[in-house]
C-alpha cells in the first residue's frame, strides 16, 4: 500500500525532479518521524482497542526470527550432507 502511494506521488514527475523529491525522505529525521507515526497508528489500531492481534504478531514474528537465525546453520548442514552423499561418506 505504501509503495502504491509512493508510485502515485511520483508518477507525474520528471526524472530530473525525482532526486530532489526523494532526498528529504532519506534523512534520519524523516525516518524517525515515519517510525513514530507508524507506532502511533499501531497503538491506535491494536493496543487501544484491546485487540488480541499483537499477541499473534509477537508469536509469528518470533517464529520467523528464529527461522532466519537458524537458516545459515541449516544450509551448512544440508551442504555437508550433499557433499557426503556425492563422495560416498556418511
Amino acid at each position: 500500500m505504501a509503495m502504491r502511494n509512493f508510485y502515485n506521488e511520483i508518477k507525474g514527475m520528471k526524472v530530473k525532479d525525482l532526486p530532489s523529491y526523494i532526498k528529504p525522505m532519506l534523512s534520519i529525521d524523516y525516518i524517525k518521524k515515519s517510525i513514530c507515526k507508524a507506532m502511533d497508528n499501531y497503538n491506535a489500531k491494536y493496543i487501544q482497542t484491546s485487540s488480541v492481534d499483537p499477541v499473534y504478531h509477537v508469536c509469528f514474528g518470533g517464529m520467523i526470527f528464529s527461522y532466519l537465525v537458524a537458516l545459515p546453520e541449516e544450509r551448512r548442514h544440508l551442504e555437508h550432507q550433499q557433499h557426503a552423499k556425492e563422495h560416498g561418506g556418511h
